[in-house]
């Protein structure tokens, strides 16, 4: 069985359909790679996966139906996400953010997840994810990568079976990204981990990813093994345009 299933997920705003007739499969231990122009519904997916916009068609988790979910009742299941913008809180530390996202992740769940993680307690977490040192620094002093960092952690810290990043490489130096992509890399392998991201950097996509989703105006134009899916013609028709292609 299938971690996450969607079928025909779709998610209308007035006569624009966001997202149209959606359907994949999740499996545990994937990283899921979701790619496509801006305004594809990238986005949209991950709000109507982690409950902030409810849609027609099934979303299911092991099974069973989560769409129709508030955040936190996703989020208690074994979800978690980030934002294209990070959130955290500014004026609190970084280890009072994790915190936060450790109680809030606990509620109704069980210690399935806590088993697995590769950390035993926050420090571990602080440690595992290159923020040691930085712990007691209020977030705002912080540099982006250490926010993104911070933004992370707190989503690994509800002990999560899959998370959600939505552009998490986005506005990182060369050097900085090359790091997050290890540091994925290192969750999905020393814990199992399933990923799903999205990213505008195709090159970051095809060398982490098991599989790539192209979106293009809300419905799904390629699913499959990413090197072949970038050298698909619609594909690089859609992403950069025939004539530049």
């Amino acid at each position: 069985m299938a971690l996450l299933t969607l079928e025909h997920v779709t998610q209308r705003f007035g006569a624009l359909a966001a997202v149209n007739d959606l359907s994949f499969e999740l499996e545990e231990g994937e990283v899921f790679g979701i790619a496509g122009p801006n305004g594809a519904g990238k986005t949209t997916v991950f709000n109507l996966i982690s409950g902030f916009l409810h849609g027609s068609g099934r979303i299911l988790l092991d099974g069973k139906r989560i769409d129709g979910l508030p955040p936190h009742r996703v989020t208690h299941l074994g979800i978690a996400r980030t934002f294209q913008i990070p959130q955290p809180f500014q004026s609190m530390t970084v280890v009072q953010n994790l915190r936060i996202g450790e109680y809030y992740g606990s509620q109704g769940r069980t210690a399935d997840g806590a088993r697995r993680a590769p950390w035993k307690d926050l420090s571990g977490l602080i440690e595992f994810v290159g923020l040691q040192g930085k712990e007691d620094r209020p977030v705002s002093s912080l540099k982006l990568y250490d926010k993104k960092l911070t933004v992370l952690a707190s989503a690994l810290a509800t002990r999560p079976r899959l998370v959600m990043l939505d552009e998490a490489l986005g506005g990182l130096s060369a050097v900085e990204a090359e790091l997050s992509l290890a540091l994925l890399q290192r969750l999905n392998k020393e814990w199992g981990l399933t990923v799903i991201m999205i990213e505008h950097l195709m090159s970051a996509l095809t060398r982490s990813c098991d599989r790539l989703l192209i979106l293009n105006n809300g419905e799904a134009l390629r699913l499959g093994e990413p090197r072949a899916v970038v050298e698909d013609p619609a594909v690089i028709e859609c992403l950069v345009g025939g004539k530049r292609a």
